[in-house]
């Protein structure tokens, strides 16, 4: 095969992109900057490094987040595959030990024949066929190369992490194992909260000193609603925090037989169980104000933070003006006229949300820049599957308003007959999406895909 694609970024999607196209035979050049040049959410070299939490999310088959895993496992995901092999327990989640993860993506790509690795960054548009996978933290100088290729100015919002502490400094004689409604093998941590304890970690958050952001990025800074750093959501309202990540429902504190008024919990983040991070604890408070209003917690007064919290900014496209379903570069945006057909884009920069998003993006470009290398059709999944309805939302939403968008039942066109109960109604979701993704999948074996 003559032609190379360049995938640029390791992240989830690149390294599912560069997986996809090498296994239909054609060779990859994949560029990852790190270790040569970091990012502020990274600390390893590895491919693939979840930055953020450990849970990719709800891995039920009557959840969105859930059934995108299914189509993924089915249509032979390389990063599902991974994080199945380095699953830690998490009830109806799937989360994994960040760094056997990380680490066993990272063999899987260098071991293939048609990928070559190369740790260099990438701040121009590659000439040739290529997916642009840079993921949230794409540099400065890479965003610069897309907005002047495509004439858009480039977006961005912030995302934060949350603080991770050794499950050895918490206090089980207050916090107690339990998932909610008993889903799992009692998974969690849990800190439970009285209303009056409550209220005096809500009010230390209120105050709590935040790191400033820089330059022009203070007077315009957008947070993903998915991933709310915890003092924005607490400054929304006194309860804000009871009624997201702090909500008590399906769990009862052993000490009282009752329902807690708040709850926070801690998921295992490694497969040793000894660090857990704190869940919906996005933040960007300085890290002594994290370590003085966090121990505020019962069960965290004298927790050992070993990671904390910070935020970053993320960098997406407005995809909506930009992109095909199939995540190719639309050559009307092509305002240079140099990319030929061939640029693709895949990960948070095309505006999908978290990390199974991103891996499902990876697949689509890493699938159809192998296509388009081959003198094929373009690939568009069904709407009825997720993976399919999340590449039509990020291509035909509304520009004027585009946001980064997770799975969810919302993107689906409506059942015929609609079902009225939400639980079969999302079975009902479920069901169709995976017979519409193997009929496709059938049909395109048989070369009679349309």
């Amino acid at each position: 095969m003559s032609t190379v694609i360049t995938v640029v970024g390791g992240g989830l999607a690149g390294s599912e992109a560069a997986w996809q196209a090498a296994q239909r035979g054609v060779d990859v050049i994949l560029y990852e900057m790190r270790p040569h040049k970091s990012t502020p959410a990274h600390v390893s070299d590895y491919l693939a490094e979840l930055v953020c939490s450990n849970s990719l999310g709800s891995d039920l088959p009557d959840r969105a987040a859930g059934l995108l895993k299914a189509e993924l496992r089915y249509l032979g995901s390389l990063v599902l595959a991974c994080a199945d092999g380095a699953r830690v327990p998490a009830g109806g989640a799937l989360a994994v030990d960040r760094e056997l993860f990380a680490a066993e993506v990272t063999r899987r790509i260098k071991a293939h024949p048609h990928i070559r690795l190369v740790r260099e960054e990438v701040t121009a548009i590659p000439e040739g066929p290529a997916v642009i996978a840079t993921g949230p933290l794409t540099s400065d100088a890479l965003a610069g190369a897309i907005a002047a290729l495509t004439g858009q100015e480039h977006l961005y919002f912030y995302d934060a992490l949350a603080p991770i502490v050794a499950v050895d400094s918490v206090d089980m004689s207050v916090a107690f194992r339990a998932s909610r409604y008993g889903r799992g093998d009692a998974d969690y941590i849990n800190c439970p909260m009285t209303e009056e304890e409550y209220g005096r970690f809500v009010e230390a958050l209120a105050t709590a000193e935040r790191i400033p952001l820089h330059g022009f990025e203070r007077e315009d800074a957008r947070f993903f609603e998915g991933c709310l750093p915890v003092e924005v959501l607490a400054a929304r309202g006194r309860d804000a925090l009871a009624f997201g990540p702090l909500r008590p429902v399906g769990l009862t504190d052993p000490r009282t037989g009752e329902r807690p008024y708040a709850v926070v919990q801690l998921r295992q983040d490694n497969l040793a169980g000894t660090l857990y991070n704190l869940v919906g604890f996005q933040t960007n408070l300085r890290y002594s104000e994290q370590e003085r209003v966090f121990r505020l917690v019962p069960g965290l007064e004298r927790a050992e933070f070993v990671r904390y919290g910070q935020m970053h900014r993320n960098t997406f496209i407005n995809a909506p003006l930009l992109l095909e379903p199939t995540l190719r570069l639309s050559p009307a945006a092509d305002l240079s006229g140099r990319c030929g057909g061939g640029l693709f884009f895949a990960g948070q920069i095309t505006g999908v949300e978290g990390y199974v998003g991103s891996v499902g993006s990876g697949w689509v470009a890493g699938v159809n820049v192998a296509r388009f290398v081959l003198g094929q059709e373009g690939l568009v999944l069904p709407r009825t599957t997720m993976l399919g309805a999340l590449c039509h939302y990020v291509s035909r939403a509304d520009p004027a308003t585009f946001q980064p968008m997770k799975a969810n039942f919302g993107l689906l066109p409506l059942l015929l007959p609609p079902v009225r109960n939400k639980w079969k109604r999302y079975r009902a979701y479920a069901a169709r999406a995976m017979a519409d993704l193997n009929e496709q999948m059938r049909n395109e074996k048989r070369g009679v895909f349309v």
